[in-house]
């Protein structure tokens, strides 16, 4: 028995164009239950990246793919990483091999390197309601007239929309380096391609400029709404305004609600019409009778995934879900006297007609 052991040196997320490195470690243990241990041989390991596509029958219609056999060519490696797997593999990196003829002995442990760079024309990694993308490190190994034995890794790609290709300078050596300091210049290179995206995230997301909307039905206007900014990254939250003291319609209740929209594209689509699938993420609901202003405040989730769109018809958007509830008659507010010594208690309308409306806007864009 031959026991595998991958370790990633810097956690399962990674920004596509990102360097990922993972330590692989193969052991042959010493069993308790066995009275003689002996050598193990291992005619080779090699491993890879690959990314799972899986639609959803029900969902979206693909062109057919012909009659794919589970064989590679003979001047391939014998490893494929997706064999057993549900749906298409959409891309693979070129297999790297770790090692050849490895002889362990009991007790005896070796450790290998593995480095790639994450494609930076993937798609993210998602769990949507009609498709899957799947991202995992497949570690292929086979001992002596033995089957071979896969061993996956998952982990999570974030792509960064409008990073430049390549996404990374290559030209290093023009950058300032400390020649006293070779180990500091080394990690500064290994992680400048992490701090130029979290600059340039940082810029795309700090921007700040109020937009605001009238919000009216066909009684007329029922508030004014202002939000500060479109793009948000990840673990930030959405913060919008209401000013109620402009409309003219009293407004009884109001809730926003933080939500994602899949789209797929007509000629992908299983039913002629279908509706996109829609996920709530979050959701403020609040009395507003009376009220001057009001705001809301939604955290955007850190395990969600940015909106992006894929070349077979698939789209993630990003958008707010208004929901507001008006009266039809105007409703007077309780009168309080100057002066007044005793406590005055105001009972609300046993009775009130009320219209609800609902709107979406769909100009919100969130970021890794």
């Amino acid at each position: 028995m031959i026991e595998v052991v991958a370790s990633m040196a810097r956690g399962s997320v990674f920004l596509a164009g990102e360097l990922m490195e993972c330590l692989v470690t193969f052991t042959n243990p010493i069993s308790h239950l066995s009275t003689s241990a002996s050598s193990e041989m291992l005619a080779w390991a090699s491993a890879q990246i690959h990314c799972q596509f899986h639609a959803s029958e029900n969902r979206v219609a693909l062109p057919a793919q012909g009659n794919k056999q589970d064989v590679q060519a003979e001047s391939e490696t014998v490893l494929i990483p997706s064999r057993g797997e549900r749906g298409q593999c959409v891309l693979d990196t070129p297999p790297k091999i770790l090692f050849c003829d490895l002889r362990l002995d009991p007790g005896e442990s070796k450790t290998y390197s593995y480095s790639e760079v994450v494609p930076i024309d993937g798609p993210p990694s998602f769990r949507g309601q009609a498709v899957k993308y799947v991202y995992k490190l497949t570690i292929g190994c086979q001992r002596v007239n033995s089957p071979i034995k896969l061993l996956r890794v998952p982990f999570r790609v974030l792509v960064l929309q409008g990073m430049p290709e390549p996404p990374f300078p290559q030209d290093e050596e023009v950058c300032p380096s400390n020649p006293f300091l070779e180990e500091e210049e080394v990690s500064r290179r290994d992680s400048r391609p992490l701090e130029r995206a979290l600059d340039m995230l940082m810029v795309t997301t700090s921007r700040r400029y109020p937009h605001m909307f009238n919000i009216t039905n066909m009684r007329g206007k029922v508030a004014k709404f202002c939000i500060f900014k479109t793009v948000y990254r990840l673990g930030e939250d959405i913060i919008g305004t209401f000013n109620f003291s402009e409309g003219d319609i009293p407004c009884l209740q109001y809730s926003v609600s933080l939500q994602s929209e899949e789209e797929i594209q007509q000629q992908y689509q299983r039913r002629p019409g279908q509706t996109p699938s829609v996920t709530g993420h979050g959701r403020h609901l609040e009395s507003c009778l009376h009220t001057a202003f009001s705001h809301f405040s939604l955290p955007i989730p850190l395990n969600v995934t940015p909106g992006f769109s894929r070349d077979i018809g698939k789209s993630l958007k990003w958008r707010l879900h208004f929901e507001f509830v008006t009266a039809r008659e105007p409703m007077e507010p309780p009168t309080v006297l100057q002066n007044q010594s005793e406590v005055t208690v105001w009972a609300g309308a046993e009775h009130v007609d009320v219209d609800t409306f609902i709107g979406h806007w769909k100009h919100v864009s969130s970021y890794s």
